[in-house]
C-alpha cells in the first residue's frame, strides 16, 4: 500500500525524536532536509540552528 510522501513536518518531528534519544547526527541529517522542503529561508535557519553541526549532506552525489 503506498504512502504519503514525508514533507517538512515529518522530518522535523523525527529530527527531535533522534536528538531526544542521543542520536545528533540523525536528527542534524533529518533536520536539514526539513530545512530544505521549508519555502521560508528564515524557517529553514531556524530549523538548522536548533540542531547544530556543520552540514552532513553529500554535495556530488
Amino acid at each position: 500500500m503506498p504512502g504519503r510522501t514525508p514533507d517538512a513536518f515529518d522530518f522535523l518531528d523525527a529530527a527531535h525524536e533522534m536528538a531526544a534519544n542521543g542520536r545528533p547526527t540523525l536528527a542534524r541529517l533529518l533536520a536539514e532536509e526539513a530545512a530544505a522542503l521549508t519555502t521560508d529561508p528564515e524557517e529553514a535557519t531556524r530549523i538548522l540552528d536548533d540542531f547544530p553541526g556543520g552540514s552532513l549532506r553529500l554535495k556530488d552525489c
